[in-house]
């Protein structure tokens, strides 16, 4: 599913917004969702999952053009931890979707 496809989504869902309400209302909750990650915080929704930031410490690796030795820095990355809800909805499906198809 992309960005289009959740405004899509939710405009259909909802008649009273309009495309362009539904655009800005994923626009700030994206928005929201990222200013919060960038200030470290944890984001957390029930029944769906949470979102982190994970620190990768600096490292060195290998040029694998030259075998050269490269300093990798520091990073900060997002992380997503789904929920259990999500987790057994998702493989319930899944299961649902297989024995389906061998029908």
């Amino acid at each position: 599913m992309t960005r289009s496809d959740l405004v899509e989504a939710l405009a259909s869902q909802f008649h009273q917004l309009t495309h362009r309400d539904a655009e800005f209302a994923v626009k700030t909750i994206l928005d929201a969702m990222g200013d919060a990650l960038v200030r470290g915080h944890r984001i957390e929704i029930r029944g769906f999952g949470s979102f982190s930031v994970n620190r990768r410490p600096p490292r060195v690796g290998r040029n694998p053009r030259t075998g050269e030795s490269v300093t990798i820095p520091e990073k900060r990355v997002p992380h997503f931890k789904p929920g259990k809800a999500l987790r057994e909805a998702v493989d319930n499906r899944t299961e649902e979707l297989r024995a389906a198809n061998k029908l």
